[in-house]
């Protein structure tokens, strides 16, 4: 795989809120016929009912929900800063317009149990869904938040045990 190596997900030395909130990631859903990923920006990693779990959000109007919903699996994949202009191709282009593998020369790699990561990754954290929870805007205590939603189009929450990690 191209000089990744299973590690154990606690070895992970990145600052998550850097790797997440500047760095950014793909989420990724689907098989290795049919598949799509999508840049984000928003997401987490943590332990909940004693898993090492991840959490990530997705908007129902982007094509990769209809992925993420269909598929039990999910990878969240993180690059350096020479993918830059990938990650913003894969968060600003739709998935239904267009390949984004061939516009952005990222090599999909299908995981063994039916889940889709990148080749160029430096880091791939492959979860199983085990809970997904619909963001309510009645439940805001800060009512800014709401602003981060002009088009009413709330986000849903998955949170995913993580079963395999992959680093360079």
């Amino acid at each position: 795989m191209n000089g990744l190596r299973e590690i154990e997900p606690g070895s992970i030395q990145d600052n998550v809120f850097r790797l997440i909130g500047q760095d950014w990631m793909l989420i990724t859903a689907g098989t290795e016929e049919s598949w799509n990923t999508m840049t984000a920006s928003w997401g987490g990693f943590g332990v909940l009912w004693n898993r090492q779990v991840t959490f990530c959000f997705v908007r129902p109007v982007r094509h990769t929900y209809r992925f993420t919903e269909r598929h039990r699996l999910y990878t969240l994949s993180f690059f350096g800063p020479e993918h830059r202009d990938a990650l913003q191709f894969c968060g600003s282009h739709s998935g239904r317009d267009v390949d984004k593998a061939a516009a952005t020369g990222l090599k999909p790699v299908a995981g063994p149990d039916e889940s889709i990561f990148f080749e160029q990754a430096r880091l791939v954290l492959e979860c199983r869904k085990l809970y997904h929870h619909d963001i309510e805007p009645a439940a805001f205590l800060d009512p800014s938040i709401e602003t981060e939603y002009p088009d009413k189009d709330y986000h849903r929450m998955y949170v995913g045990e993580v079963v395999r990690c992959l680093a360079r």
